[in-house]
């Protein structure tokens, strides 16, 4: 594996337009750069001296930044002097992705056997950070009914089990919609007291739930055969109680090869 360059004092600018040109004719390039660890209270863009050589620095979170923009992943970097680190970004296989698979039964794009089903929400800090802010927000100790739209295996309820204590968790009614049987039959293995629909949410209102405390969705309401606006003044209107709180999540970005 051939080092395309030593960045030293080159611009991030000259750094993205090397490293974007190398990619278009390989699946992965490796560069030599300062380790981020040399010196701390120090901000990327800072021209610092060691050992007499210039550089300027750049904190590992600009360099995985810097290879999710390319379209890549980066390999744990390797040390390769007192001063100086190896680093290998490696192409991302686009193809590798549930958002563009083929399902027999659209009804399983999300179930066991998909893509999908490797995911688990619960284990990316970003979301597990925000979600369970979320529920300390709504007061989720003072909650009894909760239903959740698109539960898929129910790792939101795996969040508020872990929250509260067994003794809230008891009283909780927890309520899961899913158009995935499969996804449904891991929700209720883990979850066996809770109330879980094989159903499609556009035909919600034919499963006369009524109003609920806390209403959860999580990835489910953006999808393109809802119709957004109108379904979210729905569960606003009739499907939240008198000081009733909703939990909203929307992705910004799609998952590709891992």
């Amino acid at each position: 594996m051939s080092i395309v360059a030593v960045f030293t004092t080159h611009t991030l600018f000259e750094i993205f337009e090397l490293l974007n040109s190398k990619l278009k004719e390989e699946n992965t390039v490796t560069f030599i750069a300062l380790n981020p660890d040399i010196k701390d209270h120090v901000f990327s863009g800072e021209v610092i001296k060691v050992n007499g050589d210039t550089f300027i620095y750049r904190g590992l979170k600009s360099w995985v930044n810097l290879a999710e923009l390319l379209g890549c992943k980066m390999m744990t970097p390797k040390i390769v002097s007192e001063y100086l680190i190896e680093i290998t970004f490696k192409k991302l296989q686009a193809s590798n992705s549930f958002h563009i698979a083929n399902t027999p039964k659209k009804e399983e794009k999300y179930g066991t056997d998909s893509e999908f089903a490797k995911i688990s929400k619960n284990e990316e800090a970003t979301f597990l950070y925000h979600y369970k802010k979320a529920l300390e927000s709504v007061k989720i100790s003072g909650r009894r009914n909760i239903l959740d739209i698109g539960i898929n295996k129910a790792d939101e309820f795996d969040i508020i089990k872990a929250i509260v204590t067994t003794d809230i968790f008891a009283k909780m009614k927890l309520v899961g919609i899913d158009h995935s049987s499969s996804a449904l039959e891991l929700a209720k293995d883990k979850f066996p007291n809770a109330i879980f629909l094989n159903a499609d949410i556009n035909y919600f209102d034919t499963l006369d739930l009524g109003a609920f405390d806390l209403i959860i969705s999580i990835g489910t309401l953006q999808s393109p055969g809802i119709n957004y606006k109108l379904f979210l003044m729905n569960l606003v209107q009739n499907h939240i109680s008198e000081n009733g709180a909703i939990i909203l999540g929307f992705p910004n970005s799609r998952w590709i090869d891992g």
